[in-house]
């Protein structure tokens, strides 16, 4: 004998199939509602199940942005270019201050000695007491009193000086001239007649000189002569006073 069923009790035996076919949940992030039949929830990444193309879901994929590598543009180093125009100068600083007196230094070692043998200075005086009356032609002066003469570079037989060095030499001469006779002396470098002592006649006897200076090589020699012209050439000394005088000496030597 069946038993009737009231309504309201169906309602509630068929509730419970109603609620299984119908999704009870929101999809998470992450998950998506798989297309399939009507009434059952599945996920995106059940087995069997590809997940939807990223192109599907820009919601679910962050902007991506180019990425450039700035090393691989970079260029070559160009050349370096021109100089540029100076700066004018500054103004020039204050001046200091004097510094500490420093502390005295040691001293030094003494030099090599010099060559024995290099003479650097030469130097002669000589005098005549005797008066002299010059001959025919040409007469050397000669001397017979040496004031200076340390070296014997001034040879007294012969009247002559010899340059012992190359370089710069002074010569003076002093002569007293003779009465009414006239005074013609010369000074000779070698054979050459360098300057004239001269002196017309005259009833006075007076002093004379002359000076010069020579440019002289090793050896050359320098020495005084008479010289007669048309006229008698004498000058005069005693055997008390000297009044003839021949000097010289080396004022700058120069190096070979």
């Amino acid at each position: 004998m069946g038993m009737a069923v009231p309504g309201h009790l169906w309602a509630l035996l068929l509730l419970p199939l109603l609620a299984l076919g119908v999704p009870t949940e929101e999809p998470s992030s992450g998950e998506a509602v798989a297309s399939g039949p009507p009434g059952r929830c599945r996920r995106c990444c059940d087995p069997g199940e590809l997940p939807a193309p990223a192109a599907a879901l820009p919601y679910l994929l962050p902007e991506v942005k180019p990425y450039i590598n700035i090393t691989i543009l970079k260029g070559d180093k160009g050349d370096r270019g021109l100089l540029g125009t100076p700066g004018k100068p500054g103004r020039e600083g204050p001046r200091g201050e004097r510094g500490p007196q420093g502390s005295k230094g040691t001293k030094g070692q003494a030099g090599s000695p010099g060559s024995p043998c290099q003479t650097r200075f030469s130097a002669f005086s000589v005098g005549r007491k005797t008066a002299l009356h010059s001959s025919e032609g040409f007469q050397p002066l000669l001397f017979d009193t040496v004031f200076v003469n340390p070296d014997g570079h001034f040879d007294l037989a012969t009247g002559r000086f010899v340059a012992p060095l190359r370089g710069l030499y002074f010569f003076s001469l002093n002569v007293h001239s003779w009465n009414f006779k006239e005074t013609y002396v010369h000074v000779v470098h070698n054979e050459r007649a360098a300057v004239i002592l001269y002196a017309q006649p005259s009833d006075r006897s007076i002093m004379q000189s002359q000076s010069v200076m020579l440019a002289l090589a090793p050896g050359d020699r320098v020495w005084v002569r008479l010289f007669k012209r048309e006229r008698e050439n004498a000058i005069y000394s005693d055997d008390v006073d000297t009044y003839i005088t021949f000097s010289g000496h080396l004022v700058k030597p120069e190096d070979d």
